[in-house]
């Protein structure tokens, strides 16, 4: 009985988490706009002839941090 309920709820939780066409709903879509945003800032920080006043390398070692804290936050699934 437990691994029929088990398995109940496993298909009812991956029903949950998907959209009418069947991809994967994004649990925590901010936090996804934002680790976007950080990479397009980290992107443009590397293409820029200068270097922001001397902050430049700090700015794209704070973008990467920032990147993975952000990732790890959104593999975050509430129990």
């Amino acid at each position: 009985m437990k691994l029929l309920y088990g398995t109940v709820l496993g298909i009812c939780l991956t029903f949950a988490a998907t959209t009418a066409v069947g991809q994967p709903r994004e649990l925590h879509p901010r936090l996804v706009r934002a680790i976007e945003a950080l990479r397009d800032a980290k992107a443009y920080l590397e293409a820029a002839p200068h270097d922001f006043g001397g902050h430049k390398r700090e700015a794209i070692r704070a973008c990467d941090e920032a990147i993975h804290q952000l990732d790890l936050a959104r593999a975050y699934r509430p129990r």
